[in-house]
């Protein structure tokens, strides 16, 4: 089962039953990232931070059961971050624009987070690139793919 981002981010918010997951607790918020990946872990650090409700980090390297479930709908997590809320699950450009309208907080990183990112058609214009520039950072550094899809020859960026 192999999509495109575009394709599973459109099935992701329009699919008759592609957002129910009733493996976690409705309240909470919980974005699945890469952790290895500076930028990522930064990012990700920064929108939990700026959540007076919190949001739970789980790192994409860990199993777990929102990894499993992305894994189950042939989700590529190297490809985008997952956020789950109220049983919903957003990939990629999706999960940025969710986690930027979540934002509560104040200060410089929600505001530009909440410009660059609120915006659904905006965020999946620059997601592609802001992933093109962490894959390049994944490289240099010499980080591996998570590859939980197990696909040959895609452990190196």
């Amino acid at each position: 089962m192999n999509h495109s981002l575009e394709e599973t981010t459109e099935s992701v918010r329009s699919g008759p039953d592609a957002q129910t997951f009733t493996g976690a607790d409705s309240t909470k918020v919980r974005v699945l990232y890469d952790s290895a990946c500076p930028a990522c872990h930064g990012y990700c650090e920064l929108a939990r931070r700026s959540d007076p409700d919190g949001i739970e980090l789980l790192d994409a390297r860990v199993r777990s059961d929102l990894l499993a479930e992305v894994t189950r709908r042939g989700w590529d997590i190297d490809e985008g971050m997952v956020l789950e809320r109220s049983g919903e699950l957003h990939y990629g450009s999706d999960a940025i624009a969710q986690l930027a309208e979540h934002g509560q907080g104040r200060g410089f990183f929600v505001l530009v987070n909440r410009l660059m990112f609120a915006r659904p058609r905006l965020a999946r214009i620059l997601y592609p690139v802001l992933k093109s520039f962490r894959n390049l950072l994944l490289k240099c550094l010499g980080v591996r793919r998570i590859n939980n899809l197990e696909r040959p020859g895609q452990g190196r960026f």
